[in-house]
């Protein structure tokens, strides 16, 4: 490892990085955390750095190549993430490309050519690369000054996407131990970052660790009924904005999206199994902001890089809090106030169990040690019995993430929450009597279970509402003396009640693809009324919903015309496609904004918005201000409202 810096050069090599964040990124000064970060990797130091989604991880490890004009070479798992990141680099004026399995032989000699001629001040990598025994030799020949690892949760045999790819990159410390590494994610428990700092072998690390929570998101999760109807109830409220619809398999995005289309909406699938061309194509249009929404699979994952989603939607329960909060967290990540929905059927959590279970069995038929198989099994059903219980929890869901990953929360002043999700808001409501509900249900399947029935619970609710369906008849449950008990609910709100009592462990079900509902371990407690429990049942959604600001210091649009707002965006939506670029490259909605309120007269009082860097002023500038000219000749208003932005 190379010697830290003396405190003069560290400072010397800050004062550097302040000034060419503020001409290449039009940005006052950095961050406390982006602060440290950048000083850390500046001075030698290897660096953890666990930063929100938004938080600005990138400028951490893009800031140094320019500081000391030698390259970094950046790991990145998504080639579409890369592309993005080298597109807006390129926009600013730094030399950057990316070097992955798409592009062209000739494509691919040209970018190792100019990286080792000293022509890219960034060079992104898939972690699959550094297989290649000729590019590590180029790597180290080019004398990079830093090896960033992006999404560095995917080293973790206990993250949420742990890749095997990733556990090679280990390798590097290695092969060129005298080059600093920054292992960056947006969401890693304290179990997580220890695992990271373990298999990267990172060397006494600076360990920058900011909170996750993302005060701007409001978080809403209700029980799935009807998916379609929700989700369009949803975007409604969102109309001409960016959205993400994420469901977890193929054919659920082609239905899902051909749902919205019928309905209105301009909506395309994405997923693995189209061909590169066609996801090309849907992803440069939803960049390019030709395309408001996108339903895409979990899994695989888009490699989002736009800054202004509005609305981030999951049509089924993620299997860990950590993909969830990587999912929902690229919405908003320009500071405005976003929406987050997520809808969950215990169902989810019986197909997420299946598809555990079948790994497991097939990573031990191949071959796999069965004890190191078991383990990561069990520990990823941990992780989605944390998702279950965070769904169904009646805390507040900031606050429960912020202390899932290991923060601490700072209460509000009037200690009223967050004002950001559903239980905050009063959007949840708990059920009266909830005891004498709990007792009902698990009377029935008591029942049952006394006669040697077993059901789902599907059933199990048929014969709570009174349903006198072929089956429940044939079966003789009209008979039971539990049959019509909960005749005031509809079936699905008592399927609903029975996965609360689920994740509660008043009830059990069973694994596998057809799981039955039994007494779970608790179930004694409650008939004996000796344990008290909570049932929610979410309010309906109110039209009022849609406002400006939404959450904990969200940046609103207090002061601006919408219309002036949405013409700055449809001229840059023009100037992105003729250059061909994702239009958040042009400007973000959060600097579309501030000029719509601060109204400036020349290109010259533009340079007091914030993220508008020097390049980007001058060739953007003039055409935002024809915008901002015609509005105030059309409609008046007055200009360079400094004292209001």
């Amino acid at each position: 490892m190379k010697p830290a810096s003396t405190d003069i050069d560290s400072d010397a090599s800050l004062t550097r990085a302040r000034s060419l964040f503020t001409e290449y990124w039009g940005h006052e000064d950095l961050r406390p955390l982006q602060q440290e970060a950048v000083s850390a990797v500046l001075g030698g130091r290897d660096t953890l750095l666990v930063l929100p989604t938004g938080g600005g991880k990138s400028v951490c490890y893009q800031l140094p190549a320019l500081v000391r004009d030698r390259p970094v070479v950046v790991l990145s798992p998504l080639v579409s993430l890369m592309k993005d990141q080298v597109d807006g680099l390129r926009a600013s004026g730094i030399r950057a490309a990316a070097l992955h399995g798409l592009l062209s032989d000739e494509e691919r000699r040209e970018t190792v050519r100019d990286f080792v001629g000293g022509g890219l001040s960034l060079l992104y990598l898939a972690p699959e690369r550094l297989a290649l025994g000729s590019l590590r030799s180029i790597l180290g020949d080019a004398e990079p000054c830093l090896i960033a690892i992006d999404e560095a949760h995917c080293i973790s045999q206990w993250g949420h996407d742990f890749r095997p790819d990733y556990r090679r990159l280990a390798d590097i410390r290695e092969q060129m131990p005298e080059i600093p590494i920054l292992a960056c994610t947006a969401t890693a428990t304290p179990r997580v970052r220890e695992d990271i700092v373990t298999q990267l072998r990172l060397d006494d690390p600076v360990r920058v660790v900011g909170s996750i929570d993302r005060p701007n998101l409001v978080f809403r999760v209700l029980p799935r009924s009807d998916a379609t109807a929700q989700i369009v109830e949803v975007l409604r409220r969102h109309e001409g904005d960016a959205c993400i619809v994420y469901a977890q398999t193929r054919a659920e995005t082609e239905r899902i999206a051909s749902a919205l289309r019928s309905r209105g909406f301009d909506a395309a699938h994405y997923h693995a199994g189209m061909t590169g061309e066609e996801r090309s194509s849907v992803h440069e249009a939803f960049q390019a902001d030709r395309l408001p929404v996108v339903v895409a699979t979990v899994a695989f994952g888009m490699g989002i890089d736009r800054s202004d989603v509005r609305c981030v939607v999951h049509a089924t329960m993620p299997k860990s809090l950590e993909h969830y909060q990587q999912e929902a967290g690229r919405a908003g990540r320009d500071g405005l106030a976003a929406e987050c929905v997520l809808l969950h059927a215990a169902s989810d959590v019986v197909r997420w169990q299946g598809l555990v279970e079948r790994s497991a069995e097939e990573a031990i038929i191949q071959g796999g040690d069965e004890d190191v198989v078991m383990r990561n099994a069990a520990a990823q059903l941990d992780l989605l019995q944390e998702t279950t219980a965070w769904c169904r929890s009646t805390r507040c869901r900031h606050r429960a993430l912020v202390e899932y990953f290991g923060h601490e929360w700072v209460e509000s002043e009037d200690a009223s929450g967050c004002g950001a999700c559903d239980v905050c808001l009063g959007e949840v409501d708990l059920l009266e009597d909830p005891g004498t509900i709990a007792r009902k249900i698990v009377s029935c399947v008591a029942r049952l279970a006394n006669l040697d029935q077993r059901f789902g619970a599907g059933h199990v609710a048929d014969v709570l509402v009174g349903s006198r369906s072929q089956r429940v008849l044939e079966l003789r449950h009209d008979e039971l003396s539990t049959h019509g008990i909960l005749k005031e609910f509809a079936r699905a709100q008592v399927v609903d009640l029975i996965g609360q009592l689920v994740a509660l462990d008043v009830l059990a079900r069973t694994p596998g693809d057809r799981p039955v509902v039994m007494p779970g371990p608790d179930a004694r407690a409650v008939l004996r009324s000796e344990l008290e429990v909570e049932l929610v049942r979410p309010a309906p959604v109110r039209e009022s919903r849609r406002r400006s600001s939404s959450g904990r210091d969200a940046t609103d649009f207090e002061g601006v015309e919408r219309p002036l707002f949405e013409a700055l965006r449809a001229r840059r939506r023009e100037l992105a496609a003729e250059r061909a670029k994702p239009a958040y490259v042009i400007a973000t909605d959060a600097v579309l904004r501030d000029l719509a309120r601060v109204r400036p007269s020349t290109v010259e009082t533009m340079a007091s918005i914030r993220g508008f860097g020097r390049r980007k002023l001058a060739e953007f500038g003039p055409a935002l201000l024809e915008v901002l000219d015609a509005w105030e000749s059309d409609h008046g208003g007055g200009r360079d409202r400094l004292d209001e932005g």
